[in-house]
């Protein structure tokens, strides 16, 4: 097979690591790399010896591939320019910064036959692998994504920043319709919110309570799932997954037992494992785990959440 002629648009701190892994796999072959800096576009080009540039215009129509990993402002202009010229799009998320500009890469990509990936990183994370969002729909979702402050990312709010991880996994998680939204948060160091709490309420009558901050002393990256029966919790910076369900037993007259379950997962390479997905669906024509209609869901359901907050 002729490898897939891949590039890189954005070669700041994540773009880096997405040549890397680009350059690393034996069916891809990284062709450039594209930033606005050229002493950054230059080093990442010099590491993997392949074209720096600094407009992207010069790979339209050249390249079968791309990861866009540029400010989420310019997300709906270069994945555009790339669908519509023929080629594959990884974009990082949120996919766009309005649900009308993610309509239209979906019809683009649709039009053109064309993949649309969107960088949900945390769906490849290995304990959430191991856990299999299509089991049975949980009743009760608590989830917290909780970082120290971070100048990076700092143009969205948190809930587009680290919040839209978690809404991306319980939304494929419950597959029902969210019926209500209560919302909470404040700015602490920046213009946008900086702490945030959602209480999302499903047609199902299922609920999840998501609570993110990037102003916290720690880290902290879990989700308990409450299902019939059953107690869940994933710990995603850890990867472990413990699964706590009633037993066949009784631990008192009429009371079952509950077993208890801990999965530990090694360490693993989840921005590997996105791409090599994404060139997986390239070759197969199969939909990506994360496609662009579920990078839209999950926008969406932030915006409102965002718009909760910010009316």
């Amino acid at each position: 097979m002729k490898p897939v002629r891949c590039a890189v648009i954005g070669a700041g701190y994540l773009g880096k690591f997405h040549a890397e892994k680009y350059a690393a796999l034996d069916d891809c072959e990284l062709v450039a790399v594209v930033d606005a800096d050229e002493a950054t576009a230059r080093t990442i080009g010099d590491r993997h010896g392949v074209r720096a540039l600094l407009d992207y215009h010069e790979l339209l129509g050249e390249v079968d591939a791309v990861s866009i990993v540029v400010p989420t402002s310019l997300h709906h202009a270069v994945s555009h320019d790339f669908l519509d010229a023929g080629a594959h799009v990884l974009v990082e998320k949120p996919i766009t910064v309005t649900v009308e500009e993610a309509d239209d890469l979906i019809r683009i990509a649709d039009r053109n036959q064309r993949i649309l990936q969107v960088g949900h990183l945390e769906r490849f994370n290995a304990a959430v692998l191991g856990l299999g969002l299509a089991e049975e729909p949980p009743l009760f979702i608590e989830s917290h994504r909780l970082s120290p402050f971070n100048p990076r990312a700092t143009d969205v709010s948190v809930v587009l920043d680290l919040m839209i991880h978690d809404i991306d996994i319980i939304l494929d998680m419950m597959g029902s319709e969210v019926e209500r939204i209560d919302a909470s948060g404040t700015p602490v160091l920046t213009d946008e919110l900086d702490i945030a709490n959602a209480r999302i309420t499903f047609k199902n009558g299922a609920v999840a309570n998501v609570t993110a901050s990037r102003v916290s002393m720690k880290t902290e990256r879990k989700m308990r799932l409450f299902r019939p029966n059953a107690y869940i919790s994933i710990d995603f910076q850890n990867r472990v997954l413990v699964r706590h369900k009633t037993g066949t037993k009784e631990m008192f007259p009429g009371i079952p037992e509950i077993e208890t379950e801990e999965s530990v997962f090694e360490s693993g390479d989840a921005l590997l494992e996105e791409i090599k997905h994404f060139i997986g669906c390239i070759r197969e024509r199969r939909e990506p785990l994360v496609s662009g209609r579920a990078g839209r869901r999950a926008l969406a359901t932030a915006i409102e959440i965002s718009q909760l907050l910010n009316p």
